[in-house]
């Protein structure tokens, strides 16, 4: 394949719509990666930080690719993602788990993209196949009030949404949480619903609560706990009221093999930006079908490139249930500029161009014009 001899990188923001706990800005920052080849070929990427779900600021993401990563991957075969894994993590060493996995996403899937183009192949193709042409999605329900909760549920059915994904842990008294579980069970009865915590409960708040949402009928409970606490996690699980499902500390397919061993979930909901890409992601969903355990989907409120990637990996994976892909519900555009790959009703069309298969919008293409142009008029 022909080699990597150009990294261009740039900040673009999305706008959003509607109000996400995890944004305070009224905008959805991303980092852009393009990879130019040998021949003149472009592959696109994309990072999504988000402060306040881990420690990945976007400025933290954008110094990180343009002095560390960049360098790191000149030369590299963008097929060979063993290679180019290696080269990033010579360059950014992980920890315990993969060391800002966020940042790396963009490089991985920019590679993938850019591989795919190289062969004509799609991103979920050169995978194993897609297993699936479309990804139902689920619509997230987050409000302080049970009123907002439920203007939130009249709006995801007018969009053709039955099954929803809620948050729960928030500052509100865990009778709030019931509350409006409640409220959303008795709004869809036949949907397919679980809840977040995002690490919010303790372990004896999480075994109080998992036997009371099992009795609303939710499907599984989502990140109760912080990620290091190892024997509360056991404890959960044993309990067995609900499936637990892992998101948070959930990075690399090593500590994932770890805390399988150790007893401590039931599934997973998965992000491919969480874990550093789609290398990453495929080699943790294996894990998951060997050992007979869940694979939930859910996202970084990811914008189009990110959002493609996602589509891909769970079109490759065979995903039953619907996916917590939040990128639709909270961006302008349902998250990307491209009409064919735009959501129709709560179905997620999986692109099958080459590459991640989507265009990507004119005004983040002139942004990085605009980097190019820079960098040619630096002195030698």
């Amino acid at each position: 394949m022909a080699r990597i001899t150009r990294v261009d990188i740039k900040r673009f923001d999305y706008p959003l719509l509607g109000e996400f706990k995890f944004f305070k800005s009224g905008s959805r920052p991303s980092i852009l990666v393009r990879l130019t080849d040998e021949n003149g070929l472009q592959g696109w990427g994309q990072s999504v930080p988000v402060e306040t779900w881990t420690y990945e600021t976007v400025e933290s993401v954008e110094s990180t690719l343009q002095h560390y990563l960049a360098p790191a991957i000149l030369g590299a075969d963008p097929s060979d993602l063993a290679d180019v894994r290696a080269r990033m993590e010579r360059a950014i060493r992980p920890s315990f788990s993969v060391g800002q996995p966020l940042c790396k996403a963009g490089v991985d899937l920019a590679c993938y993209d850019l591989w795919g183009k190289q062969t004509g192949k799609s991103v979920s193709n050169l995978l194993g196949g897609a297993n699936k042409k479309q990804i139902k999605l689920s619509w997230t329900i987050q409000s302080p009030t049970l009123a907002g909760a439920e203007k939130q549920l009249e709006q995801g059915r007018a969009l053709g949404y039955d099954s929803f994904n809620i948050k729960v842990g928030a500052p509100q008294t865990l009778t709030y949480d019931l509350e409006l579980v409640r409220t959303v069970m008795t709004f869809a009865p036949n949907g397919f619903h679980w809840c977040d915590a995002n690490t919010n409960y303790d372990l004896d708040t999480a075994l109080t609560m998992a036997p009371k949402l099992a009795d609303l009928g939710l499907r599984g409970l989502e990140s109760p706990l912080p990620p290091n606490r190892i024997r509360a996690y056991q404890t959960l699980k044993r309990q067995g009221a609900l499936p637990i499902l892992m998101d948070e500390g959930i990075v690399s397919p090593v500590e994932v093999a770890e805390f399988i061993a150790l007893g401590m979930l039931d599934g997973i909901a998965m992000k491919v930006a969480r874990c550093g890409g789609l290398w990453n992601a495929t080699r943790i969903a294996r894990l998951l079908r060997e050992s007979g355990l869940l694979l939930f989907a859910s996202g970084l409120t990811d914008p189009e490139l990110s959002m493609a990637a996602t589509a891909h990996f769970f079109a490759w994976a065979g995903l039953e249930l619907p996916a917590a892909v939040n990128g639709p519900q909270y961006l302008v555009d349902r998250g990307t500029v491209d009409p064919s790959f735009r959501p129709r009703g709560d179905s997620l069309h999986v692109p099958d161009g080459p590459g991640l298969g989507i265009e990507l919008a004119d005004a983040a293409q002139k942004s990085m014009m605009t980097v190019a142009q820079a960098q040619e008029a630096l002195p030698a």
